[in-house]
């Protein structure tokens, strides 16, 4: 097997559930990480954007690493979500930590609110690559952190360093998109960033995503994605346009009080993020209910 298949398909990028005292919910995350593996989903990303990484402790986020890590059980790989505006900091984490017996990879964003040029970008992963125990895939998402890897960078990335792996572009840019998958190493993946634009984005050669509406439908999402790898088109167009107005909707009010309205309509967790998030206004709620309401 090669670094990169396991990769191959849907990851999620699951929550961190929270109690009314806003405390992690240890109880709800082993809930949810088991029914999204009983959905068929390929992999699990944890702590990520959409586990709130950002306003969790460092303690929070070693117990709640360790606490992913023993509800998995070796089922399905782990990703680790690993990144910052701090190159320093990323790099002695990556030397410190003992989780990595028990992680397959690193997911680490691009640094945020420095807004580093592409030679800085490249430095940064330079950095954690030569360090990471793990391989490493690239986190490209512009709309968060104001500046975007251009696919060149991300090309010589994936030449120069063998454990960079794969990137999960979330630019909403298909036509960056294509550049990379055009252009990148026979073995490195390109991971779709964007619940909507996995199907188009496999089309033209992606090999999987990294997926927030899978957090409450992993079974006909990840099945999207297997076929639509598999070459079945109109299978895989039928399971898009059934998820389509509710992964519109997961977003319309941000992410993730958007998931975890649904995951709360579910019974799975409840809908708590943490400051400066909010739950979602009434109006997206209320169109979320009747969603799923109707959902079959």
């Amino acid at each position: 097997m090669s670094k990169t298949s396991k990769f191959k398909g849907t990851g999620v990028a699951i929550v961190t559930p929270f109690n009314k005292d806003n405390t992690v919910d240890y109880k709800s995350l082993g809930k949810l990480v088991d029914f999204i593996i009983k959905g068929g989903v390929e992999y699990i990303v944890v702590l990520g954007t959409t586990g709130e990484s950002v306003t969790l402790s460092k303690e929070e986020k070693q117990s709640i690493v360790t606490h992913v890590i023993e509800n998995v059980d070796k089922r399905v790989p782990i990703v680790l979500g690993l990144g910052g505006n701090n190159t320093h900091e990323i790099v002695t984490s990556l030397k410190k930590s003992s989780d990595f017996n028990h992680i397959d990879a690193i997911l680490s964003v691009s640094p945020y609110y420095n807004k580093p040029n592409q030679r800085g970008i490249y430095q940064h992963y330079k950095a954690i690559s030569e360090e990471s125990p793990v391989p490493v895939i690239l986190y490209n998402v512009p709309g968060r952190t104001s500046s975007n890897i251009a696919s060149e960078t991300t090309i010589k990335l994936a030449e120069d360093f063998k454990n960079i792996i794969a990137i999960k572009e979330a630019s909403g840019n298909i036509e960056q998109c294509m550049k990379i998958i055009k252009n990148k190493p026979k073995d490195f993946f390109v991971i779709s960033g964007d619940d909507m634009l996995t199907l188009p984005m496999i089309a033209s050669g992606a090999d999987g995503v990294i997926s927030v509406v899978a957090n409450a439908f992993p079974k006909d999402f990840s099945e999207m994605t297997r076929q639509i790898l598999a070459g079945n088109v109109k299978d895989a167009q039928k399971l898009h346009y059934k998820l389509t107005d509710i992964i519109e909707q997961l977003f319309a009010d941000g992410n993730p009080a958007g998931i975890k309205a649904v995951l709360e309509m579910m019974k799975i967790c409840s809908s708590n993020v943490r400051l400066p998030l909010v739950k979602v206004n009434k109006a997206t709620h209320n169109a979320l209910a009747e969603l799923v309401g109707m959902y079959k």
